[in-house]
């Protein structure tokens, strides 16, 4: 664990939580390309949970770089608390994802389709394995840095991946 040097805690979060959204971005737009011209609802819905990814770890980031700031007159104890309010955002956030993959995966579920392209399942295996291994890289800078806010982040990504396992298993039925 690092000694508790808020900046060095406050840079170390700032940069994997950067690592993270740039990261997620680019898979959101790898899967969105992919479900759009491989006709996968499943690797849209997918994108759309990547995409959340991206909008909670820039809450987060916001987040870490607030909290950092120094005691001031209205903040004697300093800006510490505003991590566990954004881990109770990405909590929410997270909540309202899934809800809008449910709500839409009910709606599209008796339409009919086109068989979605087997390279959606490369997509995916790539993704569940890089949003893994995103899982176990925030967690650990969690850990060292003990930040509730940074542990949620990482649990979001785990998610991710749970959820490309999710929609791998849906697009081999489909095939």
């Amino acid at each position: 664990m690092l000694e508790r040097n808020p900046n060095a805690i406050s840079k170390k979060g700032l940069k994997t939580t950067l690592v993270g959204i740039i990261i997620s971005a680019f898979l959101a737009i790898i899967k969105g390309l992919g479900g759009i011209f491989g006709h996968s609802y499943a690797l849209i819905a997918d994108a759309i949970e990547s995409a959340s990814d991206v909008l909670t770890s820039a809450m987060l980031w916001a987040g870490l770089k607030w909290s950092s700031k120094p005691p001031d007159e209205n903040h004697p104890y300093g800006h510490g608390k505003i991590e566990a309010l954004v881990a109770i955002g990405i909590a929410i956030a997270l909540i309202i994802a899934g809800g809008i993959i449910v709500r839409d995966s009910i709606i599209h579920i008796f339409e009919p389709h086109k068989s979605p392209a087997p390279y959606t399942l490369i997509i995916l295996v790539v993704v569940v394995a890089t949003k893994e291994l995103l899982y176990r890289y925030v967690l650990k800078t969690g850990d060292e840095i003990n930040s509730s806010a940074v542990k949620a982040d990482a649990f979001h990504h785990r998610s991710d991946a749970i959820t490309s396992i999710a929609a791998f298993i849906g697009i081999s039925i489909a095939l």
